[in-house]
């Protein structure tokens, strides 16, 4: 199936690893040309000369901290500088730590919320007047299952998360006249660093092993296992490609039937 993406200009936050580098593959395989940003300068140079070797297709990387607006406007003004137009971008930022509501501090709620929410409406307003120049363009979020079904303990991404939906309804509902679509993509437990993380914090915290708290929550979804990266990045380079040209506002889920509710 041609998804209509090549040579499109696809930008995608926090790619040097785990979702955003599968997803930065994604759209490389589909012949975007690609923005990469993520706060290691070591590990994005890696990631983004594999995606040049491997797809054959321009790569443009800078690393910076997605919480500082002042870094975001000067790297989207260079990603259009260098190929001319941002025609999607794709927002991302690592998850808040796991932690209870009295246990989490006011820096923690700060740093949420300008990691998960304020990082998304940075690059909205930087990226949405070349697309309206355009007439095209695709935002997706990348949030969590959160989003419509909170989980223990992970209160500061319950939040600034869910705040991010509200967001991508508003933008879809404002800039849709200009032929820009806007999404948001929740994945489930997925195979990624960051959920390592959160196994081994519940495992320090419950005295079961890791593996078994990885075991119980791929056990939650009716599929029995936990998503991969790639699963959630082919999700979002759909959605960004002209096969979805009239699915806009919406969270799609991409977590084995995890969620339960209707």
């Amino acid at each position: 199936m041609d998804l209509g993406l090549k040579n499109r200009v696809a930008l995608v936050a926090a790619s040097s690893q785990g979702l955003g580098l599968a997803t930065a593959e994604g759209f490389a395989a589909e012949g975007c040309r690609v923005a990469m940003c993520a706060r290691n300068q070591q590990t994005l140079a890696a990631a983004a000369d594999n995606i040049r070797k491997r797809y054959g297709v321009e790569v443009f990387s800078e690393a910076f901290d997605v919480t500082a607006s002042a870094a975001v406007v000067s790297f989207v003004a260079a990603v259009a500088a260098k190929f001319g137009s941002v025609d999607i971008c794709v927002t991302n930022g690592g998850g808040p730590p796991a932690k209870g509501f009295l246990a989490a501090t006011l820096d923690d709620w700060q740093r949420a919320i300008e990691l998960n929410f304020l990082s998304a409406v940075y690059f909205a307003r930087e990226v949405i007047p070349y697309m309206q120049r355009n007439h095209w363009g695709r935002i997706i979020t990348i949030t969590s299952i959160t989003t419509k079904q909170p989980v223990a303990d992970l209160v500061l991404s319950n939040a600034a998360r869910a705040a991010v939906v509200g967001l991508v309804k508003s933008l879809a509902n404002e800039f849709g006249k200009d032929g820009i679509l806007v999404n948001n993509v929740g994945p489930g437990f997925t195979a990624t660093d960051r959920l390592k993380e959160l196994a081994k914090g519940r495992s320090a915290a419950s005295g079961k092993s890791e593996r078994e708290i990885l075991d119980a929550w791929a056990a939650d979804a009716p599929l029995k296992r936990l998503g991969e990266p790639r699963e959630v990045a082919e999700t979002i380079v759909w959605l960004a490609s002209e096969r979805a040209s009239y699915v806009t506002g919406q969270t799609v889920l991409v977590d084995g039937g995890m969620y339960k509710g209707l």
